[in-house]
């Protein structure tokens, strides 16, 4: 009777979706016993056992557990399965995506737009509808400096990409002239702040760089190619000297100092400018402190801050690194930080730095003139 009822069971069951829908209970983090999850499944016992030796032979590290019912859990194993996401969990995950591709965020590069666009290729429209309905009703707090990106190009270009699929696109140069491009797009790369295409360009017959910011209407052909060799076989290398080779983008190092602790300078200090480290500075006591001021404890360590000369050392924090970047830009990001600071190198941030301070006080000195009068 039993064999007859398990080949019944077979004949009358949809297997695979069985075993979709089995999956999808056992990724909720708790244990199933047998027997709820014959009954949620409609199926016996034996055919909850079976299902679940056909899960681990796809990969699915699932956990048994002895006693009168017998459990079952699904835990942690080597590599990662694929995973059963039901509605309302592939909107959140979609809109999470999209919100970290739509910024060049430092940890949420290309891995996220390939990840968005393997969801986005299966999602139903009425799943797509809603996550372009969230995404437009809310706007992200960033602390990137990058321009915004709609994550339907990104996810295009990540699509050609992955599938060696010709790409074109209008493209919008930095004097802005308008133009169409046709490419064989080879990767996408971000600097922390910006979205970059490493594209062959068909018209141009050469390597080419383009900021994803600047394309619209981005259209794959369905034309597919062989990759050609990078020059440089790496796009990371390829962009950065790409970026580097031009007349106006000669990279410089920089040396900056603040009068605040490393940890609240990194909070709001843009990615791409690199950490910065703990850096003491040394001030002289105060003549009426005596030592005693400012949490000191009366031996002139000045709540351990002292060094015994009539000096106390006041906790601050050193920048070094090297970019590309304007000098203007860097020394009008640096002012936005909010803290004291000092540049110790180049020449030319420490005159653009004199140069904006100057400005900036001017600014304040007509307003205040201004106000005088009225």
């Amino acid at each position: 009777m039993s064999y007859s009822y398990g080949i019944l069971e077979c004949m009358t069951t949809d297997t695979p979706a069985r075993l979709l829908q089995l999956l999808s209970l056992l990724q909720t983090p708790r244990e199933w016993p047998g027997g709820e999850l014959a009954g949620r499944l409609g199926v016996s016992r034996r055919t909850v056992r079976r299902d679940i030796d056909r899960l681990r032979d796809l990969g699915y590290p699932v956990q048994a557990t002895m006693g009168s019912d017998g459990g079952y859990r699904l835990v942690a194993g080597k590599a990662m399965p694929p995973l059963v996401l039901d509605d309302e969990e592939a909107v959140a995950i979609a809109v999470g995506l999209r919100a970290g591709a739509g910024h060049a965020l430092e940890g949420v590069d290309e891995a996220s737009v390939r990840a968005l666009a393997k969801l986005e290729q299966v999602l139903p429209a009425r799943l797509r509808h809603r996550v372009s309905t969230l995404q437009a009703a809310t706007t992200p707090l960033t602390s990137g400096d990058g321009a915004s990106i709609a994550p339907e190009t990104l996810t295009v270009m990540a699509s050609t990409v992955a599938g060696q699929e010709r790409l074109r696109f209008a493209y919008r140069a930095k004097d802005g002239t308008e133009s169409r491009r046709l490419t064989e797009p080879y990767r996408l790369v971000s600097t922390g702040r910006r979205w970059y295409l490493v594209a062959y360009d068909l018209d141009r017959q050469d390597w080419r760089t383009f900021r994803v910011d600047r394309v619209r209407e981005p259209f794959a052909t369905g034309a597919r190619f062989t990759p050609r060799e990078l020059p440089t076989g790496s796009a990371a290398e390829y962009l950065r000297r790409s970026i580097h080779g031009r007349p106006d983008a000669r990279e410089y190092e920089y040396d900056v100092t603040f009068e605040a602790p490393a940890e609240l300078v990194a909070a709001r200090l843009p990615a791409w400018l690199g950490t910065p480290t703990p850096h003491h500075r040394h001030h002289p006591h105060r003549p009426h402190d005596g030592g005693q001021n400012g949490g000191g404890n009366g031996d002139g360590g000045g709540n351990g801050d002292g060094n015994g000369n009539g000096e106390v050392r006041k906790e601050g924090c050193r920048l070094r690194g090297s970019t590309s970047d304007p000098v203007e830009w860097v020394a009008v990001r640096l002012a936005m930080l909010g803290y004291e600071f000092s540049v110790r190198e180049p020449r030319e941030l420490i005159d653009c730095v004199r140069e904006l301070g100057g400005r900036l006080e001017r600014a304040a000195r007509a307003e205040a003139v201004a106000r005088a009068g009225d």
